[in-house]
């Protein structure tokens, strides 16, 4: 089915499809994701690369990968390589070679001498305090910088004396010549080049000036016919600026630029600056780590592409503002794995149950799903001896009211295994229970016992036959749901102090000794969870919890 014949998925769709129809866009639909190389992507920016390869897609034409390079003091390789990674896991491939705003550098420039030969652009020394001055304020217009009248081949020459490196870093820039009483202050003569001298990733010391960002984006945009250029809302008030740009040179191609919302989540932050800062200052282990909004901390807590291409779907592509509840997202992942995910069983906290009445010298294997609403994933085969393990959380000597777990002479049944009842409590010498010796009914294997009914259904691992596995438990990293909306304090001032919590010593199944690395497991009662390769050890797993089973934090909450 053809885009056309098909209901539009967002309002850029729509427009996109009129356009079509009314004969005002014809050819190919060509879009960009253009990600600046000064941070790892969040989950705002999956967004974004949703939007641009899915309307590339939709209408059967071509999304490029442009990376906004024009900044080399905070830019690196590191950025780029994983940008690149976290596209690709998306699911998404980007049309032709990757490409760098830097690889426009030589147009750019001379663009940028036309509009001085134009007299739409000249070389202004006014320092950024003066600058700052000079710009008027939202009520106040702008004045005039004392070089905006400077004749046009002193213009010429000195920009040419900026880019021979006979400047200071900071002692000249080049304007563009607009309107300094524009209601719009990005038309109040907005800074084209600044001297930087600063090595870059991709041209090395060739060039000492820089392009600004809005000077840049319309030009790369016109170097590869880009068609939709897809920008968030707070590029609204820019785009008089964009166009200003493309009117005033001949540029190969003539983009359109569109606004949509960016993506607002509840106790998250995706401030690029912030989230560099909780890595700077050691908040978290890196930009990979599990609580981080990245796309890389993601994959390593165990989201899927699918989960998050979903989230994305479900929130839709807008003009309205607006902050959506981080747990659409989480739902998005549970939907996805509740379907996918193999079952296993880990006792977080083991404590020991000797079952008296089961011989010392024998064991059975128990066969289990692997996947209990999907026979086509087969089953896995679960030993029983005589000692096995459960978590402490499922004994109490006190049981409250409606107690479905273990409590002393009261029944359990042991998922997919036998019914038992708690007979005994061993102590060690400072009163700390170590061990429960049960009886196990014989008779209850996969049928009701007669004559008494079990307190509930709890997990459980074989002593003899599971492995030693570490737990981090990850929630989220800050618990208010505006972390950056303190006026008075930090954002910081606003992190979950409970965010990771370490297990040691967990017991797993021994089947996830070499556990699958490609999808999480629901540990069954607990949650997903996914073996983190980062951190494991031959023998020894690590498992970081990708999200509970059910909202604990909206219960919290109630």
């Amino acid at each position: 089915m053809s885009a056309d014949s098909k209901k539009a998925h967002n309002f850029i769709e729509s427009l996109i499809k009129d356009e079509i129809s009314s004969g005002k866009h014809a050819g190919k639909v060509v879009t960009r994701f253009p990600p600046e190389p000064n941070g790892y992507l969040h989950i705002g920016h999956a967004k974004s690369i949703c939007l641009n390869f899915g309307i590339a897609e939709t209408f059967q034409g071509e999304c490029n990968l442009r990376f906004d390079d024009t900044n080399p003091e905070k830019e690196s390789q590191e950025y780029i390589d994983a940008i690149r990674k976290d596209v690709q896991w998306l699911g998404y491939e980007w049309a032709g070679d990757i490409r760098f705003a830097s690889d426009y550098f030589d147009a750019i420039y001379d663009f940028a001498e036309v509009l001085i030969e134009k007299g739409k652009a000249y070389v202004c020394s006014l320092n950024a305090e003066q600058m700052a001055e000079y710009r008027g304020s939202l009520t106040e217009p702008g004045r005039n910088s004392p070089d905006r009248d400077r004749p046009i081949e002193e213009n010429l020459q000195l920009f040419r004396d900026m880019r021979a490196g006979k400047y200071a870093n900071g002692e000249l820039v080049l304007r563009a010549k607009i309107d300094m009483a524009s209601p719009n202050i990005n038309l109040r003569d907005p800074i084209l080049y600044r001297i930087r001298y600063a090595d870059h990733h991709q041209t090395g010391d060739k060039w000492c000036i820089y392009p600004m960002y809005d000077f840049t984006h319309p030009i790369s945009d016109a170097m590869e016919g880009i068609t939709h250029s897809l920008c968030t809302l707070e590029f609204e008030d820019h785009r008089p600026l964009y166009d200003w740009v493309l009117d005033n040179i001949t540029p190969p191609a003539r983009p359109r630029q569109t606004e949509f919302a960016r993506l607002n989540l509840n106790y998250t932050i995706t401030s690029k600056r912030k989230l560099k800062r909780l890595v700077d200052e050691g908040v978290v282990e890196g930009w990979n780590d599990p609580r981080m909004p990245t796309v890389s901390g993601m994959r390593r807590r165990g989201y899927t592409p699918e989960s998050i291409r979903a989230f994305c779907d479900m929130i839709g592509v807008n003009k309205a503002g607006g902050t959506v509840d981080v747990g659409m997202l989480e739902f998005a992942i549970r939907e996805d794995l509740n379907a996918r995910a193999p079952r296993a069983m880990c006792v977080m906290r083991p404590l020991k149950v000797t079952l008296t009445n089961y011989p010392e010298d024998q064991a059975e294997t128990l066969t289990l799903p692997v996947h209990p609403q999907n026979e086509a994933m087969g089953t896995r085969e679960v030993p029983w001896t005589r000692t096995l393990y459960i978590d402490r959380e499922d004994f109490v000597e006190e049981p409250p009211r409606k107690w479905k777990r273990l409590a002393p002479d009261q029944a359990v049944r042991l998922r997919g295994g036998y019914v038992m009842t708690c007979r005994e409590v061993v102590r060690d010498g400072e009163g700390n229970i170590v061990e429960l010796k049960c009886e196990y009914d014989p008779n209850t294997l996969g049928v009701n016992p007669e004559g008494y009914k079990p307190n509930g259904v709890i997990h459980w691992v074989s002593e003899s036959d599971s492995v030693e596995a570490d737990i981090n438990l990850y929630d989220r990293l800050f618990n208010h749901e505006s972390p950056d909306s303190d006026k008075e304090g930090d954002f910081l001032d606003h992190l979950n102090p409970d965010s990771l919590v370490r297990l040691t010593g967990a017991r797993v199944e021994k089947s996830l000794a070499q556990p699958r690395n490609d999808l999480p497991y629901q540990f069954e009662r607990e949650g997903y969870f996914f073996l983190d390769a980062d951190a494991s050890e031959p023998g020894r797993p690590v498992f970081n919890r990708t999200v509970t089973l059910r909202d604990s934090w909206a219960k919290a909450k109630n």
